[in-house]
């Protein structure tokens, strides 16, 4: 069943349920109710009650709880939607954001601020007994904080694009530092912060994040040399996490895949997308969430970039209408009624939730341009029952000589391929799994090619041209080949330098057409691995120059169809910016560096190091 139907049932379901329960009037809202904490700090709160005739209907209400940095006010349409269809709503903002008092920190006071809020509903004498929590990004990551904390009035959580298992991979990855969370601390340092609520300082702020690009060239950060010094709690925080690469109690906060066993055991609905920043933890936590849990575990994951289930087109790129879900909210009263209020509906029986696992499929489309100057990748929606797919097997692709990529065997003679690194000319993201644009990144499907909308790489120059990328691609495809699950590069490489990064990227290459008489190579997704980091993320350990090493590089899952007469092309290299920082390959402490060295890297494909994407391939 396609997303159309499943709506129609949706909106019917929730028409029906309105019938019975709507309040006919706007919500009765008691604004900035000051919440105690166990520590005294008290933190801003919005209350949002069913009424009619501009009075509260008395009554107990199961409440859909959201806890956000970024403005309880800006979760009112929220707020109205749930008290009109017969919960309360209850807005939060954490800890030292807009109106609550205290210090923000990243994520680590979210799940006791979380549990004690949650405390402070269960003793309201209008609450009838379950809470279930909505949000997204940070706001899906306070879900997560609560869940592993525990709360007996906590009864679903639905964690969209949630933040997770941040010394793994989405804010460290593979050991190197996304700098979209240097690019986020900047931004909402100047809006929210304690520091903002001074005019002039927030002026400040404002005025160097509005001219952040111009700092990047001079990373690394440090203390007291910006504007940041004014926010010290952001400073501290981002310096710490740009120095900090081992993945250890520095990051335990929210660390699923580490304390699954501690996760609350009650319904979980995670959102996903292909393009998102988070995917590959989402995934990853279904993975472990549906063996640790009783309680039902569902995972769906679009073609969507951060926070966007509602869009169809996703950068250069169109997936089709049946790609978005239009009602960002209707499904997710559908999950609520089922679980709070008990109703049996769709939840187990129709789309979205007819099975534990929804996967959208790209690249089913024609390839035509469409009238906005999209490419049509297309795309098809599949139940599953697990993830990966059980059809899905891991494939691996060998890297050959002069560039070949091949599922046959290991090169014999493959030999191997030497390029230059240098960190002052690093190679320029375009698109990709990507949360945070604002003129630093480009989210979502993009062809590989530069021009005006990449600010590090305007000329309109394919990035597979340059010298520091080396291409491995197939002859083009005799049939389709469908990539859904897991992926992971193996490489040998060695180095002249004794630390430095290698980065695989998976492209979808179109054949020349009359839309698109260059081609049109489609990032499928990517990956990195920060070579001192190559035999755990919890240790470094420095390379000795020359010596062959074994990578392996973690990419974003995906599901893509490889069309007939396309390509399959790995872009193996040693930068991704500004996507990731870049490593100066002199060896010294992360984000501490003073030095940088231009650094020869040779990648090794013989029978000996069977250099190889693996891929899971599907039978389609």
């Amino acid at each position: 069943m396609r997303f159309p139907a499943f709506l129609l049932l949706t909106f019917l379901a929730a028409s029906l349920h309105a019938d019975q329960t709507k309040a006919p009037d706007a919500p009765v809202v008691e604004a900035d109710v000051m919440v105690v904490m166990r520590d005294g700090v008290e933190l801003a709160t919005d209350l949002y009650f069913p009424a009619k005739g501009g009075a509260k209907i008395d009554g107990k209400y199961h409440v859909i709880l959201t806890r956000t940095p970024y403005n309880k006010s800006g979760a009112k349409a929220h707020g109205e939607y749930f008290a009109k269809h017969g919960y309360v709503f209850v807005a939060q903002d954490c800890r030292g954001r807009y109106g609550s008092e205290g210090v923000w920190h990243w994520m680590t006071d979210d799940g006791q601020d979380g549990a004690d809020c949650a405390a402070w509903i269960g003793r309201q004498p209008w609450f009838a007994g379950k809470i279930g929590m909505i949000g997204t990004s940070y706001v899906g990551g306070t879900q997560h904080a609560l869940a592993l904390e525990g709360a007996k009035e906590l009864a679903t959580v639905i964690p969209v694009d949630a933040v997770s298992n941040c010394g793994v991979q989405s804010m460290r990855n593979g050991g190197a530092f996304e700098l979209r969370f240097w690019n986020w601390i900047l931004l909402n340092a100047a809006r929210g912060s304690q520091a903002g609520k001074n005019p002039a300082t927030a002026a400040m702020l404002k005025d160097f994040a509005d001219n952040r690009i111009h700092y990047l060239p001079h990373l690394p950060l440090r203390r007291g040399m910006t504007p940041l010094q004014f926010a010290p709690e952001y400073e501290d925080w981002l310096i710490e996490a740009m120095r900090h690469g081992k993945n250890d109690e520095f990051w335990a906060q929210n660390h699923i895949l580490g304390q699954a066993e501690s996760y609350q055991d009650l319904p979980v609905y995670l959102v996903g997308g292909w393009y998102d920043s988070w995917a590959g933890n989402t995934t990853a936590n279904y993975g472990v969430l549906s063996k640790a849990l009783k309680s039902d575990v569902y995972l769906i994951m679009g073609p969507w970039i951060h926070g966007m289930q509602g869009a169809s087109a996703h950068g250069q790129v169109d997936f089709g209408k049946e790609a978005a879900i239009p009602d960002e909210l209707a499904w997710r009263l559908e999950w609520y009624n089922h679980w709070l209020k008990g109703e049996d509906n769709s939840v187990g029986k129709a789309a979205p939730f007819a099975s534990k696992v929804r996967l959208f499929t790209m690249g089913t489309g024609d390839g035509r341009k469409t009238e906005d100057g999209k490419l049509f990748h297309g795309g098809e929606w599949r139940d599953e029952s697990a993830w990966p797919p059980a059809s899905s097997q891991p494939t691996p692709f060998y890297f050959g000589c002069g560039g070949a990529l091949t599922k046959t065997s290991p090169p014999e003679d493959g030999g191997s391929t030497t390029y230059v690194f240098d960190p002052d000319d690093p190679v320029p993201t375009i698109g990709g799994s990507i949360s945070s644009g604002n003129d630093i990144l480009l989210q979502g499907a993009w062809d590989q090619r530069g021009g005006e909308h990449v600010w590090n790489w305007k000329q309109p120059v394919a990035l597979s041209a340059r010298n520091d990328i080396v291409v491995f691609e197939t002859e083009p495809l005799a049939e389709n080949i469908e990539v859904t699950g897991e992926i992971e590069v193996k490489l040998w490489a060695s180095s002249s330098a004794v630390d430095t990064d290698f980065t695989a990227k998976l492209v979808d290459v179109y054949p020349a057409s009359d839309d698109w008489p260059g081609g049109f190579d489609l990032k499928i997704t990517e990956g990195i691995l920060r070579a001192r980091f190559r035999e755990t993320l919890a240790e470094e350990k420095l390379m000795e120059p020359g010596t062959v090493y074994p990578f392996t590089i973690r990419l974003y899952p995906t599901s893509n169809v490889f069309k007939k007469g396309h390509r399959l092309r790995v872009e193996v290299s040693s930068s991704n910016f500004p996507r990731f920082d870049v490593n100066p390959n002199t060896g010294e402490p992360l984000s501490e560096h003073r030095r940088k060295v231009v650094a020869e890297n040779t990648i090794l494909h013989d029978a000996a190091h069977p250099s190889a994407i693996v891929l899971p391939v599907g039978r389609r």
